[in-house]
């Protein structure tokens, strides 16, 4: 299979800017990327994410993600469970931190007790980027392989970015939508260095290599299967 860039943990944080916790989640994912965790973690921009970013939702669909927010709209888990997959983790700062909720301070500007909270929370953030960084992790489904604690808990330096993070992404016509699939130019690369000629035997293989980092409809994999083998067929061409 294709060699893909070292698993990392993608942080979505809230963008709220009405409310403090909104603050809070922001500054506590910041201190996560930058000083805690920054070679283990990117973050996820959730406006872009939201508007279509293909970077930032592939990285969402490949690796575990985080999410951080404010408060009970939970609007980055869902917006990442939405066009991407379930966050392996969702935390929310009201509910993590009650009864401070009244003395965070502002949206603006924090109070002592709200910069407490940010140290509080990016601290949980790293011990849960800790955890689902030591366990198998399942790609199709979304969740850790073995470790039970871990999947309860997904239930209830600058900073990088993952649309830099390295996933490569084509984007291929399939019955008339635009569908980007994953590591798709690494499996090409593969192939062609491995002498597959653009037929119907390799069409299956590509197939079998698509699927474990993409998943596609059932009624759509023959409509697939024939325009990942036509992308292929340029690619070996030399057009891309």
């Amino acid at each position: 299979m294709p060699e893909l860039p070292k698993r990392k943990i993608g942080i979505v944080a809230c963008s709220g800017e009405e409310v403090a916790e909104g603050t809070v989640t922001r500054m506590a994912a910041l201190k996560v990327l930058e000083s805690l965790r920054p070679r283990q973690t990117v973050t996820i921009c959730l406006p872009l994410f939201l508007a279509g970013g293909e970077g930032d939702r592939a990285f969402a669909r490949f690796y575990p993600t985080i999410a951080v927010d404010g408060c009970a709209k939970r609007c980055a888990a869902r917006g990442t469970e939405m066009y991407s997959g379930k966050p392996a983790v969702s935390m929310v700062v009201s509910d993590l931190a009650p009864a401070n909720s009244s003395g965070l301070g502002s949206a603006r500007r924090l109070s002592e007790t709200g910069m407490q909270v940010v140290d509080d929370v990016a601290k949980r953030i790293a011990a849960h980027v800790d955890q689902l960084l030591d366990v198998p992790w399942d790609r199709r489904s979304g969740l850790p392989l073995h470790d039970s604690a871990i999947r309860e808990e997904a239930k209830p330096q600058t900073a990088p970015c993952s649309c830099g993070s390295g996933i490569p992404v084509k984007v291929v016509g399939v019955a008339g939508r635009q569908i980007p699939l994953i590591a798709l130019p690494l499996i090409f690369t593969q192939f062609r260095e491995a002498g597959k000629l653009p037929n119907d035997s390799t069409k299956t293989e590509l197939m079998q290599a698509v699927k474990i980092y993409n998943p596609i409809p059932h009624d759509e994999e023959a409509a697939c299967a024939e325009a990942v083998l036509r992308e292929y067929a340029e690619f070996c061409q030399g057009s891309y």
